[in-house]
């Protein structure tokens, strides 16, 4: 005859458990969480080479300081020249690099925001640190840089994406 015995967890040890079975939860479905840690050195390198373009006329399609830029094309624009490929369509970029929770933006995140009701009502910029944005508007607009903390901004703002870790 076989006995069977019956495993006892205490308590306390099952409080202790709790946290590290949580913790290893979020890597068991996949999701990449992004650091928080200290902001990379090419971070701060394309949230300057953005800065470089303030003023530039916004261009339809537009991805070069010599004809302007739309808000993806200056994105695509300013990670490139530190040798990062984003795509180059607003819609792709609200999907690359990693998922960062709204609140905790860092310098050289791409910002997303929902500006109209089609799939395609997006638009793009870079967080520049201090709750500030850099991005190329609209048309007859120049490339600028914003607060976060405006109303309009602030109710769009949809996602942030990490590039650069």
């Amino acid at each position: 005859m076989r006995s069977f015995h019956t495993v006892r967890v205490q308590p306390l040890r099952l409080l202790l458990l709790l946290p590290l079975l949580l913790l290893g939860g979020c890597g068991l479905f996949g999701q990449k969480v992004a650091d928080s840690g200290p902001t990379p050195a090419k971070a701060h390198k394309v949230v300057k080479t953005a800065y470089s373009q303030m003023g530039k006329q916004y261009r339809s399609g537009g991805a070069s300081p010599q004809k302007g830029f739309d808000c993806s094309g200056l994105i695509w624009w300013a990670y490139r020249q530190h040798g990062v490929a984003v795509p180059r369509i607003t819609t792709d970029q609200a999907r690359t690099g990693q998922s960062v929770p709204k609140a905790r933006p860092r310098p050289g995140d791409i910002v997303v925001f929902r500006t109209g009701n089609s799939p395609r009502g997006l638009h793009t910029g870079i967080y520049a640190g201090g709750g500030s944005f850099i991005h190329s508007p609209r048309n007859g607009e120049r490339v600028r840089m914003e607060s976060l903390n405006v109303p309009y901004w602030k109710s769009k703002l949809i996602a942030v994406r990490r590039v650069v870790h």
